[in-house]
């Protein structure tokens, strides 16, 4: 993970935001928050900020999005595609598709620190949805889905201070987390406060929208 946590980190920096809780990350956006390389340190700009079109703040908020949820532009356009198919608001209809990723949702639940590492979990096998091995990070949860850790892999030492993270952890409203039985199960979906992350996924629909 080490690494994944060092591209994080200069990803979160071209970003401006954090696109991981981890330590590693929020130390690097602590000791350098402005962008990488020459041109994005202190001395190359001077203090001075270069004026950002309006496509240019679209593309920023999708390239935040598709950084923080780890998605290639492919799999990103086609879930934008699919919002804009599905009653409702579409920017509101992207962030929740983007919400109820499993791998997503296993951070949600507290059972991985960061959402790679969610990700590289699901891509294990270490999970099972309604009592199914599930090992597709994109797979998308639905009211009722019970997201519980596989039998043979409780003893993992990834859990070994699950008890103790989760007390520490906001689990959001459309989840509910069991750490007795390492499960957790989608009790709704992502409305309103849920749906607030780090970018603005109206820009990103007008982006796609141009």
């Amino acid at each position: 993970m080490g690494k994944t946590l060092k591209k994080l980190g200069k990803m979160s920096r071209r970003e401006g935001v954090a696109l991981s809780p981890s330590n590693k990350v929020m130390k690097v956006m602590a000791k350098r928050p402005y962008a990488p390389g020459v041109h994005g340190s202190p001395q190359g700009t001077k203090g001075r900020r270069t004026r950002v079109s309006v496509y240019g703040t679209q593309l920023r908020e999708k390239q935040k999005a598709k950084r923080l949820y780890g998605i290639m532009e492919k799999q990103f356009r086609n879930y934008f595609e699919k919002s804009t198919r599905m009653e409702g608001n579409t920017s509101e209809n992207l962030a929740r598709l983007l919400e109820t990723r499993l791998d997503n949702t296993v951070y949600r639940l507290g059972f991985a620190k960061t959402r790679p590492q969610a990700r590289q979990m699901v891509s294990h096998a270490i999970f099972q949805v309604n009592g199914q091995k599930v090992d597709i990070p994109s797979y998308k949860v639905r009211i009722d889905d019970v997201v519980s850790v596989r039998e043979n892999k409780k003893q993992k030492r990834l859990f070994e201070d699950l008890e103790k993270r989760l007390s520490n952890q906001t689990i959001p409203a459309w989840l509910h987390t069991d750490a007795g039985t390492m499960s957790g199960k989608v009790v709704g979906m992502p409305e309103g406060e849920d749906l607030k992350e780090v970018y603005d996924p109206k820009l990103i629909v007008e982006f796609y929208s141009r």
